[in-house]
């Protein structure tokens, strides 16, 4: 859970970070600026609209009730049922085209996010909690979502009738605009101390919620164990703390508003007295008229309701500044394992070297020292070794998921960093241990590893591997739906898939995460001779979990604590007696208990 004091250094900006949000959304609002300045003309027309009502009222009742002019009263009449109109329609339109210009934006904003989130490389991935990366399209997106919508237009609406209001009441009677500006002191500390209190109050909140969120999941995952130990009066209490929390906190913020509201009605309501009995007494020495004293009255509350709204839009306006500053810092994080300038395909096939490789994770301790290895086109390198080697490392190196920290990886002579990445994934590909499938039909998860690849390739695919009768048996053979994570689906045929798109992509080079390790002995056959054609007349990498694997192929790689300690072929190594055989020995003696 983030204390408090985290939280607020998150959600608040500096006046300088304010400025660089403010100068880059306007220009990703460059697009919109003709409808910009249609909302803009409009929020002035509305502003005006709202001014010239109660100025009408002051014309009807000096240049119609007073001296009894039918004809200008019922002028004034009829132009206030026009102002009122045009208000009506003008406050309709500002709010469709502020809505259609903020939900543009909005749009625009999570397409780049999104883009920029599927281009950036695995060490980002293994820096940040998918928790945090999903908020940013998430709470980051609604905080803005809830500005966009209104409370932008109430803010700019708000703050311009301010300002436009001061000008006008001080044009019409300077004198009955000095008496409005007694409270103003009142209403400015007022104002301050809210903002203050209500932003303590908000980020409370927040930080509630996200806590209750947090035990909510946890009931919900682990339910079964819950249910299993019988926890469920425990975790209902730790529920209902944590949800007695969060009300604490909502009450801080009503009691906040409670004392501040009505000190704004006050100031409004004082105001609007001083103006009556003042302006009386100014009326009776002809300093001001009947009509401007009810045109003061009625416009005061142009004054002290946008007061109101600022000060409670300010901390939606705070929270929108904040997610904003967090997608755009999200924006700027860069492509580690890019492309470089001038860099050129790969060629269609070629052996594979690694020379004087070292890696580390971000800052921590290197997991690879001074790793060489050459491997021959369409040789069978298996990598083995204990959890936590480099072994896995090795391989991303070797697909380019990560560069480096020092070294190079050179595929048909030319180096990875130096290959377009078209290409590389063309020449590379990589097979997880678990295959991941999208939401969609069979054929659509297996097209993923090629954009357009028509039905008759797609079949070919499945072909090639001897799986499309299997996904032909089913009711609706190659369309049928896989559902969320391909939940549809069995492990092993979810496997099936992922090796048909690697056989669509038809890459030079295979690195594979053994991906039989897992899956249950009938459906390993099937797996296995799909993995077999698939591997056939291809340079391939395996890390191998299970020495069986190891013993099917060309050479062995053996890694311990980030070095290649033994290489040669299985015989061999199972020769010589060094932490290979001490392998072999142990998963042979594992599979006799078995």
């Amino acid at each position: 859970m983030f204390s408090m004091a985290s939280v607020s250094e998150e959600d608040q900006l500096d006046a300088e970070s304010a400025k660089r949000v403010l100068r880059r959304a306007g220009r990703m609002l460059r697009p919109y600026r003709r409808q910009l300045r249609w909302s803009i003309l409009l929020i002035l027309l509305y502003t005006a609209s709202q001014l010239a009502g109660p100025y009408l009222v002051k014309y009807g009742i000096d240049r119609g009730i007073k001296p009894g002019d039918r004809g200008a009263l019922d002028l004034a009449v009829g132009l206030y049922l026009v102002v009122a109109l045009l208000a009506f329609f003008v406050n309709r339109l500002q709010v469709v085209l502020v809505g259609r210009i903020g939900e543009g934006f909005l749009r625009d904003l999570r397409v780049r996010v999104f883009d920029h989130l599927q281009r950036l490389s695995m060490p980002f991935y293994d820096r940040e909690k998918a928790g945090v990366i999903i908020s940013r399209m998430t709470s980051d997106v609604d905080s803005l979502q809830e500005l966009v919508q209104l409370g932008l237009l109430q803010f700019v609406s708000s703050a311009l009738l301010i300002v436009i209001s001061v000008v006008v009441l001080a044009v019409v009677s300077w004198q009955l605009m000095l008496i409005c500006l007694i409270p103003l002191p009142l209403v400015v500390v007022a104002s301050v101390k809210f903002q203050r209190d209500s932003n303590r109050a908000y980020l409370s909140v927040r930080d509630r919620i996200g806590s209750m969120l947090s035990t909510l999941q946890e009931g919900i995952s682990g339910v079964r164990v819950i249910q299993a130990f019988a926890r469920e009066d425990v975790e209902v209490g730790r529920f209902g703390r944590r949800n007695r929390t969060l009300y604490d906190a909502h009450m801080r913020s009503v009691k906040i508003q409670a004392w501040y509201l009505p000190v704004i009605e006050m100031a409004g309501l004082g105001t609007t007295a001083l103006v009556v009995g003042v302006g009386g007494w100014m009326t009776t020495r002809e300093i001001v008229t009947v009509g401007t004293i009810a045109f003061f009255v009625l416009s005061l509350s142009n004054l002290f309701e946008p007061v109101q709204m600022l000060s409670q839009l300010f901390n939606q306006v705070q929270s929108a500044g904040a997610a904003l500053h967090k997608l755009f810092g999200l924006l700027d994080t860069p492509v580690e394992v890019g492309e470089r300038p001038g860099a050129v395909d790969l060629p269609p096939s070629g052996p594979v070297r690694v020379e004087g490789v070292s890696f580390a994770y971000a800052d921590g301790e290197p997991v690879l020292r001074d790793v060489d290895l050459a491997i021959a086109e369409g040789e069978r390198l298996a990598l083995v070794g204990p959890t936590g080697a480099g072994k896995s490392t090795l391989a991303k190196l070797i697909a380019r998921l990560y560069d480096p920290t020092e070294g190079r990886i050179t595929f048909g002579g030319l180096d990875l960093r130096d290959a377009t990445l078209s290409s590389l994934r063309e020449r590379i590909t990589v097979v997880p241990q678990e295959g991941f499938l999208f939401n969609g039909t069979i054929r659509d998860n297996v097209r993923v590893a090629k954009r357009g690849a028509t039905d008759v390739e797609v079949d070919a695919a499945l072909e090639a591997i001897g799986v499309r009768e299997r996904f032909s048996l089913l009711r609706d053979g190659l369309d049928t739906e896989v559902r969320e994570r391909g939940s549809r689906l069995s492990a092993g045929e979810k496997q099936l898939v992922s090796l048909a798109r690697a056989a669509l992509a038809d890459p030079a080079l295979l690195v594979l995460d053994e991906a039989t390790s897992s899956l249950d002995p009938g459906t390993e056959v099937l797996v296995e001779q799909a993995l077999e054609r698939l591997m056939h007349g291809r340079t391939v990498v395996v890390i191998a979990h299970r020495l069986s694997t190891s013993a099917r192929a060309d050479r062995v790689g053996v890694v311990d604590e980030g070095r290649l300690v033994e290489i040669g072929t299985h015989d061999d190594l199972v020769a010589a007696g060094g932490r290979y055989t001490a392998l072999f020995d142990t998963w042979v003696r594992g599979l006799a208990r078995a």
